[in-house]
């Protein structure tokens, strides 16, 4: 059984007992969070499709921890003109657990 969900503006395929990496919630760790826009819902070969998202359909998650992913260098160079410009960039993110998919 798996679900997509459109957590934080993005979809992401999610199982029960699986951890997602999302942008940053305002949550403590620890605590419960549910998913509403949950936009197709598998069960063991019966799909449902949502126009746009399925109603009474919910995503349980637990939220694990908060921290910061690996950092991505933006580098911009223009050759002949002495031009460089490094930068880097590291996303907040939170860490959550799949407790269940409640229909």
């Amino acid at each position: 059984m798996y679900a997509i969900v459109e957590i934080a503006g993005q979809q992401f395929k999610v199982e029960k007992d699986r951890k997602v990496y999302v942008h940053r919630l305002d949550a403590e760790e620890g605590s419960q969070v549910e998913f509403e826009k949950v936009l197709l819902m598998d069960n063991n070969g019966e799909v449902q499709v949502g126009t746009p998202q399925i109603e009474g359909v919910k995503v349980v998650a637990k939220v694990v921890k908060h921290l910061k992913g690996d950092k991505v260098i933006v580098f911009h160079k223009r050759r002949r003109n002495g031009y460089k410009k490094k930068r880097g960039h590291r996303q907040y993110l939170t860490q959550v657990l799949i407790e269940a998919i409640q229909s």
